[in-house]
Parts: structure tokens; sequence; C-alpha cells
């Protein structure tokens, strides 16, 4: 019995969770408007989506300043976990204090001081604004992400491959590295999620001239919620459930050979 109930709160916690997005999922087919009523099957909505230059610009700005601040914030974030890490103690234990901070302050704080940090120096709102605050708040989760990977590097590693002859570079990439990698990816896929999922701090620096996916549907959504904002939803679930399934799909062991 008490099993049972150990499966049942399970259950209750996914249709709790999922409901929702299932319900979005069925509503992106019905060829009716109604969020109530069934008018049969359809793929109206997609051709829509597909059709509206809006969201399709909304779209590639979402995805491109996602890779770029991705990408830039990765590598800066990299290079400074590195730093740090080769910091003394109490120096070290500052700067992870202040990485922190933007951590934990609120978005809308973070987005406002963005803003009168550009207004202040006069440069407008609109692309690389939204792209320079999507790299500002996403280097403290990279350097979070890289950092116990570099505590988990034997110290003697890369003095070891220096005194066997290879150069700093040399012995960077390919001593160092590797052992960092699965962070320095964490950090990334991180990286890229928070920027693709922000919508505060894009908000108030990205001025007139620009959208992105959640700019764009909280205007929609002010206006009335329209059907083809459930087909691009159920588009972004299905992509991020595909993404994961490929990520944790398991993996054969390798056979060794005689």
């Amino acid at each position: 019995m008490k099993k049972f109930f150990k499966y049942l709160y399970l259950v209750l916690i996914f249709i709790f969770l999922y409901a929702p997005i299932a319900t979005l999922v069925v509503l992106s087919f019905n060829r009716s408007k109604s969020r109530v009523r069934w008018g049969g099957f359809s793929l109206r909505w997609y051709d829509q989506l597909f059709g509206s230059s809006t969201i399709m610009t909304a779209l590639y700005n979402t995805l491109l300043i996602a890779f770029l601040s991705a990408l830039i914030a990765t590598i800066i974030g990299t290079m400074a976990a590195i730093g740090i890490n080769k910091m003394k103690k109490v120096p070290k234990s500052i700067v992870m204090g202040v990485n922190n901070i933007p951590l934990l302050n609120g978005e809308i704080v973070t987005g406002i001081s963005l803003m009168l940090c550009f207004i202040a120096f006069g440069i407008s709102l609109g692309f690389k604004t939204v792209l320079i605050a999507h790299i500002t708040f996403n280097i403290p989760y990279v350097i979070l992400s890289v950092m116990p990977k570099l505590k988990q590097i034997t110290p003697g590693t890369y003095e070891a491959a220096l005194d066997l002859g290879a150069t700093p570079t040399y012995a960077f990439f390919k001593v160092i590295f590797p052992e960092l990698l699965p962070g320095i990816l964490s950090g990334y896929l991180l990286a890229f999620t928070m920027s693709l999922d922000d919508f505060i701090i894009t908000h108030f620096t990205r001025g007139a001239g620009i959208n992105t996916l959640s700019t764009l549907i909280y205007s929609e959504v002010r206006r009335g919620i329209k059907p083809t904002m459930y087909a691009l939803s159920t588009l972004l679930f299905v992509s991020v459930l595909v993404l994961l399934l490929f990520i944790n799909r398991p993996v054969k062991p390798k056979k060794k050979k005689n």
C-alpha cells in the first residue's frame, strides 16, 4: 500500500507539471481558435507561424543572441576561472563572492542597471546592447561550471608537461583543456539556455527596434493569445525534449580489442 501511494504521488507530480504543456500541444493542432472546443485536427497555425516574418525574425534574433552570447561568455568565463583558480585564498573568496552577486541579484535590478549604463555612455539600445547584456549575466554561470573541473586537476600535471618539453600553449590544450571540456560544455549549454529564456533583462536593454521570442510573446499576450503562439511553444518544447533525449541517450560501452 505504501508503494502504491509513492507511485500515485509521483504520477500526480508529473500530471501537475506536464498537463498544461500537453494541453498547449493539443491546442496547437486545433482548427478552431476556441480553447474549449475541438474543431478538428489542423496544421494551419504552424503554417501561419512559418509564414509570419515577425515571428521568424524574433526567432532568428533569439537564436543568434543566445549562440553569440553563450560563446563569448564561455571564452571569457573560462579564462576568468583559470585566473581566479590561481589566486590566493582571500582574493579568490572575494572575487567568487562578487561573481555570485549577479546570480543572487534580481533580474529587474540587473536589467535597469544595464539600461542606465548604456544610456549614460550614449549607446543606443538595440541588438548590440542585448548581446552585451546577455554576455554580462552569462559569465558567472560559466565560471561556476568551470571552477569545479579546475579543482579536480592535479596541480603537478601542467608542470610535468612543461618539464617534458611541452610549450605552455601545447601543455594547456593537451593536458588542461581536455579536463576542463565537460565543464566548458556544460557552462556553454547553461549560458545558451539562460539567454534563450531571458525576458526581463532583454526587455530593458532591447530598445524599440528588436524583438526576441520572449518579448514578442509578451507583447502578443497583452493583445490576446493567438494560436500561433501555441504552435511556437510546442516547437520549442519538442526541440528541448529532443535535445535532452539525445544528450542523455545510453552509450554502449566500447568492446576491448584482444
